[in-house]
């Protein structure tokens, strides 16, 4: 295959026609759409893999080695797929170009694609660096919309690699998903790509933060979060999430009486699975146990019996036992499940069932939320419809809201 930036005779998408016309400029024409614009394609490969295995990310190759040996697979190659597959079925047309081998071009191939390789690197190659010169030479081929998959730390690579010359959209892949430029799940931010490529005015560009947290402290159970710059990016309401929003006091007396009445709750002889969070915190306080700020825990029978638990360890104690899960809802983005609590994965949600979900939240957070419903991305098709549908949330000692779950 070429390695031609400027070749334009590989028009893609589900049209799959050829044609000759020269790269224009971003200009949103609707004439210009039809021709099909060029889209970038990186895929992290490395994103996500230490989510499941409680690692909280795999920044460095210490904690790469350890994710790897904890049984950790790679996942972003395969929601880039469905985000590709989302993208070619709205028949927007469109020219790809990407990186070679697992950095994207693999994901393109299996999603039915024939993308341009526009960046070469040597096989296994995953880091910073390569993902960096794989944005450059995407900006260099004057790509209209630059699509990753991966997590925090990949968009702050791609921003560090070309500013606000190329709007950007991520595919959520990673572990630590605060930034403002990813969608809601793989399929909207294949469809809010199709939106922007085919010029719809629901998909404006605007300015999305990129937040990253300092995997180190994560680790070591401190929130340490900073603000990297902004990225042009595409939004529509549905489709795009919000960068995490910080908790407000304004209602902590109430949220207090709500966790010591979800504690006091709590049944002799059943597990229950304590999510990540300071509303989760306070669960656990009302219980006199210690807990893990952004990590997951679990009681029975008043006692603490599992501490910063891997799926594998809160699937081996839910063993033969009868299990609630406990959880809040991320603010700003509104998810229960997905966003830094993969951990509770499909499987374990799976053997829970929906009816053994517990959500407790302020509703300040709910106010806050710009879009209608709560979300999931569990990266099980059938548990995100399992969840979704109006759910319970426990906002106060003896008050309860029913609340839409999308996912």
């Amino acid at each position: 295959m070429p390695d031609n930036p400027d070749r334009d005779d590989a028009t893609l998408g589900a049209a799959g026609a050829a044609t000759a016309e020269p790269d224009r400029p971003l200009s949103g024409e609707v004439e210009e759409c039809r021709t099909g614009r060029k889209l970038g394609l990186i895929v992290n490969p490395l994103a996500g893999m230490g989510g499941s295995v409680g690692l909280k990310g795999t920044d460095g190759p210490d904690i790469l080695e350890e994710a790897q040996r904890r049984g950790a697979r790679p996942l972003s190659g395969e929601r880039a797929v469905r985000a590709l597959a989302r993208l070619a079925a709205s028949k927007t047309p469109f020219r790809l170009v990407t990186a070679s081998g697992d950095l994207g071009e693999h994901s393109a191939l299996a999603a039915g694609l024939d993308p341009v390789v526009v960046h070469r690197t040597e096989p296994g190659a995953s880091g910073p660096a390569d993902t960096k010169a794989a944005a450059a030479a995407m900006a260099l081929s004057a790509v209209d919309l630059l699509l990753f998959a991966g997590g925090d730390g990949t968009a702050r690579d791609i921003l560090s690699a070309v500013g606000d010359r190329v709007p950007v959209l991520g595919i959520p892949a990673g572990v630590k998903m605060h930034s403002a430029v990813f969608g809601a799940n793989p399929e909207s931010a294949g469809g809010l790509a199709a939106l922007f490529l085919d010029g719809s005015p629901t998909a404006r560009l605007r300015d999305a933060e990129v937040m990253d947290l300092d995997e180190t402290a994560f680790r070591e159970d401190r929130l340490s979060a900073r603000l990297y710059g902004y990225a042009r990016s595409p939004y529509e309401r549905h489709l795009a999430q919000n960068a995490k929003a910080g908790s407000r006091a304004d209602d902590n007396a109430v949220l207090e009486a709500a966790c010591r009445r979800v504690a006091a709750r709590m049944r002799e002889g059943v597990l229950y699975i304590v999510g990540p969070g300071t509303t989760m915190r306070r669960v656990m306080k009302s219980l006199g146990l210690p807990s893990t700020l952004l990590g997951v825990d679990a009681v029975l029978d008043g006692a603490l019996v599992g501490s910063d638990l891997d799926e594998r360890a809160l699937l081996g104690l839910m063993e033969g036992r009868e299990t609630r899960i406990v959880v809040g809802v991320l603010g700003g983005q509104g998810y229960l499940f997905g966003r830094g609590n993969q951990q509770i994965s499909a499987k374990v949600i799976r053997k829970v069932g929906r009816e053994g979900i517990v959500v407790v939240t302020p509703l300040d957070k709910l106010v806050a939320l710009e879009a209608a419903s709560l979300r999931v991305d569990t990266g099980d098709a059938e548990v995100d419809a399992l969840l979704a549908g109006y759910m319970r949330l426990h906002t106060g000692p003896d008050r309860s809201v029913f609340h839409k779950v999308s996912a």
